[in-house]
């Protein structure tokens, strides 16, 4: 069953918060349709955002990255996504470790 965008991003919100990963919604989006991008902010200047794709080769989702570098160079790539797409949905972690938990099982569903 394939969740709509707003309960996905309220499960990966509880999900971080069980590791005291510190996350919110900058962006909300359309709460069925809206596709979900994920900005990892490492509190250096630096920072990666993350784009569920479908994996070409088994038909499986997953999040690979869009862009990565310095923190204002993504959120100009955020922006420019947001002007195509309205109903995008941008969450903000923020981990000096990196960790997003995009990796776990279940999330990339």
């Amino acid at each position: 069953m394939r969740l709509t965008a707003r309960i996905w991003v309220d499960a990966y919100l509880t999900r971080l918060r069980l590791y005291d990963i510190p996350a919110f919604v900058v962006a909300h989006g359309d709460d069925t349709a809206g596709a979900v991008l994920i900005k990892l902010n490492t509190l250096d200047g630096q920072a990666v955002a993350y784009q569920r794709s479908f994996d070409l080769m088994t038909g499986a989702r997953k999040w690979m990255e869009l862009v990565a570098g310095e923190e204002r160079d993504v959120d100009a790539a955020i922006t420019k996504q947001r002007g195509f797409d309205p109903d995008l949905w941008v969450v903000e972690v923020e981990d000096r470790q990196g960790r997003h938990l995009l990796d776990e099982p279940g999330l990339a569903d």
